[in-house]
């Protein structure tokens, strides 16, 4: 288990995937049962791919040329905390 910033910047992206993954698996198995499946909600998910991570995976790359070394670091922290809430928040309203 790695303790460093880096290794809690990969944790958090592990963390998103997951949740991003344990949201995908209840709506498909929530739509196929209620016989409302359609295919199509599988390309919110790309949307999300394209507007939550690869944002991130940006500040990850930009962290290089930070003067502090510090900034983009706690941006990418408090953003990745956000998609991760955005996304219990998500999976909590599926059983409500």
């Amino acid at each position: 288990m790695i303790l460093t910033v880096a290794g809690w910047m990969i944790y958090t992206l592990w963390a998103i995937f997951g949740l991003m993954i344990i949201h995908f698996l209840i709506s498909f198995f929530k739509s196929f049962w209620e016989g409302s499946f359609d295919v199509t909600f599988v390309l919110g998910y790309l949307k999300d791919v394209l507007y939550y991570v690869l944002p991130l995976n940006v500040l990850v790359n930009l962290v290089s040329i930070d003067p502090t070394g510090w900034i983009l670091v706690i941006f990418y922290f408090i953003c990745g905390i956000a998609v991760i809430l955005k996304y219990l928040l998500d999976i909590k309203k599926i059983f409500q």
